[in-house]
């Protein structure tokens, strides 16, 4: 690769979120925004961030291109969606309307709707109608600031319709700007042909298809969703520890709708607990005390018209809080990180601080990658260029505000002519 440099600069504001603490709350005045920066890119790596006239002359003597900037941007990592079901067919529209009619998530899925309607419309699409759509949905979210997705499977729940999916990601990944990064749900609820033996279920997808995955390297993360309906704590043990043996990362879908899921992932230092809107302050205090990520997915909430994730709780009580879509065809349809953030922002009392760590490198720790998250030498030159002359401005527009330019790998993969300016 021949060395390509791309200066870009001076940025008004840059918030690089290093130096932040990796758990409990964070106040504002820790954010340190720099003034009158400059960003030097290397190919796909930051090489320098600096005073803007130091790096430029820097930039100059490596004959980089130089983007001037004539009015005020604000500039931050990327954003990482660390929980996402990008990968699915069809819709549920009509259950969005059952739940507003008054009938409960559960309710519709025992009638046939919810996760196995998906399914259904999941497994007549083609790998490459998948694709397609993958590529679609995540290229809706680099426009909105996102460089890195977090992709479930799930919606096959047979071997060939898991391998299916994640296949389908893996080839999208050729075909979008963002890092696409894989997991296989696999236990997401008991398939109706196993439906009286879900430990069979279990024992032939981590014996059969756990050893394709790595074959293949589709993926080196799992996760399970354990909940009233899907998977019970007892019976999921086994299947994860089969997953910890072969050397997947494990993340959870934990505390939706019931507790319980929250303790397994801590048993099994899951880099992630994912939802936690039924987490009362016993399983607050047990991710607190642990180096498990817990992630609040605000789309769920809105989607369903339950509670928040607590987040304000587990902040105060020393959890790393990340904040992720949840974009999914049932219980989280809208897809819009900054949006859904910004809204759980004002209903747990998050500081901006808190709210954007958990979209950068909160986000990033859930994802288990050290090279993204955080402005630095050396990590992946992932940022966005923000036309404001504060980063307050950002949350308060709740997602109006959309990044000017995103630039993934030290590309320019995005422009967005701002629409709110008043």
């Amino acid at each position: 690769m021949t060395n390509q440099f791309r200066y870009i600069g001076p940025i008004s504001q840059l918030l690089p979120m290093s130096n932040l603490p990796e758990k409990g709350a964070i106040e504002d005045k820790e954010l340190r925004p720099m003034l009158n920066q400059g960003v030097l890119f290397k190919n796909d790596k930051i090489a320098a961030i600096g005073n803007h006239e130091v790096v430029l002359e820097d930039a100059k003597s490596l004959k980089a291109t130089i983007q001037n900037l004539t009015e005020d941007y604000v500039a931050l990592p990327g954003f990482i969606d660390s929980h996402t079901h990008i990968c699915f067919a069809g819709s549920r529209a009509g259950d969005y309307a059952m739940r507003n009619a008054g009938k409960s998530y559960l309710e519709i899925a025992k009638n046939g709707g919810g996760i196995w309607d998906t399914v259904t419309q999941t497994r007549k699409a083609t790998q490459q109608e998948l694709v397609q759509l993958i590529v679609k949905r995540a290229n809706i979210l680099t426009a909105k600031g996102v460089t890195t997705i977090e992709v479930k499977s799930g919606y096959g729940l047979t071997i060939d319709e898991e391998l299916k999916m994640l296949r389908a990601i893996k080839e999208a990944q050729n075909l979008t700007e963002a890092d696409l990064i894989p997991t296989c749900l696999a236990a997401h609820i008991i398939p109706r042909e196993y439906k009286d033996d879900a430990e069979g279920f279990l024992k032939k997808m981590s014996s059969e298809l756990f050893p394709i995955l790595k074959e293949e390297n589709l993926t080196n993360r799992i996760d399970a969703f354990i909940e009233e309906g899907a998977f019970s704590p007892q019976i999921i043990s086994p299947y994860l520890k089969t997953a910890q043996e072969m050397g997947f990362d494990i993340t959870i879908h934990a505390d939706q709708f019931h507790t319980g899921g929250s303790q397994v992932a801590v048993d099994f230092n899951a880099v992630s607990a994912d939802h936690l809107e039924a987490s009362t302050e016993k399983e607050i205090k047990i991710l607190a005390e642990s180096n498990t990520v817990a992630t609040a997915l605000p789309g769920a909430t809105l989607g369903l018209g339950c509670a928040f994730t607590p987040a304000r709780k587990l902040l105060d009580n020393g959890a790393t809080l990340a904040i992720a879509s949840d974009w999914n065809p049932g219980s989280a349809p809208m897809g819009d990180l900054l949006t859904q953030a910004a809204i759980l922002g004002t209903f747990e009392k998050l500081s901006n601080a808190e709210i954007l760590s958990g979209i950068t490198n909160r986000a990033a720790k859930a994802l288990n990658k050290e090279d993204r998250g955080i402005l630095k030498k050396g990590n992946i030159a992932d940022m966005l260029l923000f036309k404001t002359d504060h980063y307050n401005e950002i949350l308060y527009k709740q997602g109006k505000l959309l990044p000017a330019q995103v630039f993934k790998s030290g590309k320019l993969v995005c422009e967005n002519i701002p629409t709110y300016d008043i």
